[in-house]
């Protein structure tokens, strides 16, 4: 009978949290700021209050944060997004940036 020696290796497993992208929002002529909110409640999960003054940052700067996410559901959220502002009408820009 031969036994099989199994030796224990330390290994070490290094987590890292994922990195995180930021929706923007860009400001347009054509889209209503109610529609901005809309869009900001529903799909980003913001509450009133955050919407409307995210919008007022988008209508002042031209840009604004919808907020911060790993990239699938940030993704996903600006696809949501743009697709319900297409079946409204509304040019409604976002893209996608890096933390």
């Amino acid at each position: 009978m031969s036994q099989k020696t199994i030796e224990k290796q330390d290994t070490k497993i290094k987590i890292r949290k994922p990195k995180m992208y930021k929706v923007i929002i860009y400001n347009d002529d054509y889209t209503t700021m109610e529609f901005v909110v809309k869009i900001l409640i529903e799909i980003f999960k913001k509450s009133v209050v955050e919407a409307t003054k995210i919008m007022y940052d988008v209508h002042r700067s031209g840009i604004g944060i919808a907020g911060i996410y790993s990239y699938d559901i940030a993704a996903t959220k600006i696809t949501q997004a743009m697709s319900a502002s297409r079946e409204s009408g509304f040019p409604l820009k976002f893209s996608i940036e890096e933390e």
